[in-house]
């Protein structure tokens, strides 16, 4: 293996042997191969990469697409069933909230216990307590069980400890979603502070700010396969393109149908409700020069569009988008004209609907309804959750200047 390689996975694939009940292991014991009681199941199917030193690599897809268990395959926690990954260096994981932690322990033993599996000594795990202590804040609670802490302590403790292990590769697993705002942040800027020293970093995350602002590459599985590899907000586009069917995939991919998607792939937050009189069609959000987009980023316009077919003919009809927030509440939305002023339509005709907007949200997720509305105020058609939008994190401030404010400058 090239020295500037750390993991490197050929043909890498996961399978599990799936038992209806408890009982048919003992059986296909006993059959000696001559009957099967289990089905297979492949967690990962013919996955191959390289990643190279020093590089943050996020690896995302949908729940089930295969992302703990390779990186289980990779720290060396499970067996590939065939093919082989490869690693180059010291590994430290954070792939389950305080994995490896005896809950009754203190944080303190806890802390030296993982130390030493890692390789270190008692006298550098004294040279380190201090520092990860400090890091995790939990203050007298590092010398409880920890089955007395809360979530968030567990979190905090368990990543200061994989943080300070000085590794090669450092892997996390979806861990920092635990921990609260800031937090999060000191734990980002450590991780930015350890990729600058050489360290590789690979980094699960359903957070695709997160994984544009944090990652150099990224890697798209799905069921089980590699299905990209790419620059992260390409990916990031995809992914999404994927999460929400209706919403098309940023390469120019052909628009799905409403209603017509694959329903294993429909997230179960979309709700498309009868149509009467009126369809609505690929619903999708477009930067000004018309580029699909799921990524958008604050203080920048943008059109929410999607088509409508008519089934009939009808007078004063309006559309309408709404924006949401993931737990609900509504942020806003717009109409297309006031009651009275709306389209006449016809049999068959196709109208575009344009809705531009621009984003004042702060970073996170949102989801977008769209609707059709008839003359006497009822949906013709109207679907909730049609398009979902990730806002991006803004840019770090840099200083440019200093202006010399200290208390022995003096005003003439």
């Amino acid at each position: 293996m090239p020295a500037d390689i750390v993991v490197s996975a050929r043909s890498l694939t996961k399978a599990y042997r799936l038992f209806g009940h408890p009982g048919d292991r003992v059986k296909q014991f006993l059959s000696l191969g001559m009957r099967q009681y289990h089905r297979d199941f492949t967690a990962l199917k013919d996955v191959t990469f390289d990643i190279r030193r020093g590089e943050t690599v996020g690896i995302i897809g949908r729940n089930g697409s295969g992302k703990s268990t390779l990186l289980q395959l990779v720290c060396g926690i499970l067996k590939p069933t065939f093919g082989s990954v490869v690693v180059n260096g010291r590994i430290s994981a954070l792939l389950e909230l305080g994995a490896g932690f005896n809950p009754e322990f203190t944080g303190r033993e806890n802390v030296y216990f993982q130390g030493a599996l890692t390789g270190f000594t008692m006298a550098q795990m004294d040279d380190r307590f201090e520092a990860i202590a400090a890091f995790a804040d939990i203050g007298e609670f590092i010398d409880q069980p920890v089955r007395t802490y809360s979530s968030g302590m567990f979190v905090r403790l368990a990543f200061a400890a994989a943080i300070h292990a000085n590794p090669d590769v450092l892997i996390i697993d979806e861990a920092l979603a635990v921990g609260d705002m800031a937090f999060q942040r000191k734990c980002f800027a450590q991780i930015d502070r350890i990729r600058d020293a050489g360290c590789t970093i690979i980094f699960v995350s359903h957070d695709m700010g997160a994984i544009t602002s944090h990652c150099d590459r990224a890697l798209l599985l799905d069921r089980g396969q590699l299905a990209m590899s790419g620059p992260p907000k390409a990916l990031a586009d995809r992914y999404l393109a994927g999460v929400m069917p209706s919403l098309p995939a940023a390469d120019g991919a052909a628009s799905l149908k409403s209603g017509s998607h694959d329903p294993e792939l429909a997230p179960m937050s979309t709700l498309v409700y009868p149509q009467h009189g009126a369809e609505i069609i690929s619903p999708r959000i477009l930067t000004p020069e018309g580029e699909v987009t799921n990524l958008l980023r604050r203080g920048e316009e943008y059109d929410y569009v999607f088509d409508v077919r008519f089934d009939a003919a009808a007078d004063d009809i309006r559309c309408g988008m709404l924006i949401k927030t993931p737990d609900g509440r509504e942020l806003g939305g717009l109409t297309s004209a006031a009651p009275g002023a709306g389209l006449k339509t016809a049999l068959g005709m196709l109208h575009y609907q344009k809705f531009r907007f621009r984003c004042n949200f702060l970073p996170g997720t949102y989801f977008v309804n769209a609707g059709v509305v008839g003359p006497d105020g009822s949906y013709l058609h109207r679907i909730i959750d049609a398009a979902m939008f990730v806002v991006l994190p803004e840019p770090d401030l840099r200083c440019t200047g200093c202006v010399d404010i200290s208390p022995a400058r003096k005003l003439k």
